[in-house]
């Protein structure tokens, strides 16, 4: 079972938009690949992820990195970047985004891409939903400023479904 809860990822359960499973190029200069949360000490690297067999959005293979969703809007664009990372490992033991539900209104987010450009979001809403309730519209497909969305598992470890029950997101939009 150990080896079990250290390889253990779970799938995301987060149908994406179809209008934004078009894959893209990612011009160089705008890659991201750091990910600074100064008040939760998060200094991670951000792989890149699609869609999983399930035609959901991929996670993060390991539980230090966060997962930029590659196929959606590019972090400083107008619309929905999304990232997701694992709250924590078949064990408990924590994951990058294990204390995403500290953050609140007006705290800070970093991205940093390839050139080394740092991108400054602020957050603006903080919520959690069940699980099957996730608002994919908002996360996904707005398109009414420059957002970066930050999404991990919360709540009760629901072991037949082998997830969470309930998703905590953080809403950001870009400083100008």
């Amino acid at each position: 079972t150990l080896t079990q809860a250290l390889w253990y990822a779970p799938g995301s359960d987060l149908q994406v938009p179809s209008a934004e499973t078009i894959p893209r190029e990612v011009p160089p200069a705008e890659e991201p690949v750091t990910l600074r949360i100064p008040k939760l000490e998060i200094d991670a690297k951000i792989q890149q992820t699609g869609l999983n067999a399930k035609g959901n959005m991929g996670v993060p293979t390991n539980y230090s990195d966060v997962a930029w969703y590659k196929h959606g809007t590019i972090p400083g664009q107008i619309g929905s970047a999304v990232i997701d990372g694992h709250v924590d490992n078949g064990l408990g033991l924590s994951g990058v985004f294990k204390n995403l539900s500290k953050l609140q209104k007006g705290d800070d987010v970093y991205l940093i891409t390839k050139t080394g450009r740092e991108l400054h979001f602020v957050v603006e809403e903080a919520v959690s939903y069940p699980y099957k309730s996730v608002p994919l519209e908002k996360l996904f497909a707005r398109k009414d400023d420059q957002r970066l969305n930050l999404i991990t598992c919360g709540g009760n470890w629901v072991k037949a479904e082998k997830t969470y029950d309930a998703r905590f997101v953080v809403y950001t939009r870009l400083v100008h």
